[in-house]
């Protein structure tokens, strides 16, 4: 399934998010929630890298890598579409293979149902 994949702009839409669910493994942290105004076509997710990694060019390379799995995961999982997601990196995805980044995030999103 192919959805095409929208950020999330609003402050409260990110408040109320970070008050939903949250699952957490070595490379990010994922938070999701339902919110009630949103398009069900569309995947709603936001990628967070904080100051504390590092300049503007490694965490630009880590919202690249993210999106880049998110695009993967859109065609090849069956995403929950009534969630939207909010991504925060940690340091340890900079270094890390893309496949591992990629095994243990299509493993999280499974979960998510």
């Amino acid at each position: 399934m192919k959805s095409k994949i929208t950020s999330l702009s609003k402050n409260e839409d990110f408040k109320s998010i970070l008050n939903g669910e949250k699952i957490s493994n070595k490379y990010l942290t994922i938070f999701f929630k339902k919110i009630s105004n949103k398009n069900e076509k569309k995947l709603n997710i936001s990628f967070v890298t904080k100051k504390k990694i590092g300049n503007a060019v490694r965490r630009n390379k880590i919202k690249r890598r993210l999106r880049n799995i998110m695009n993967d995961a859109t065609k090849k999982l069956d995403l929950n579409l009534k969630y939207c997601y909010l991504l925060i990196a940690k340091i340890s995805v900079l270094n890390e293979p893309y496949e591992n980044i990629k095994r243990v995030l299509f493993s999280d999103f499974q979960k998510i149902k």
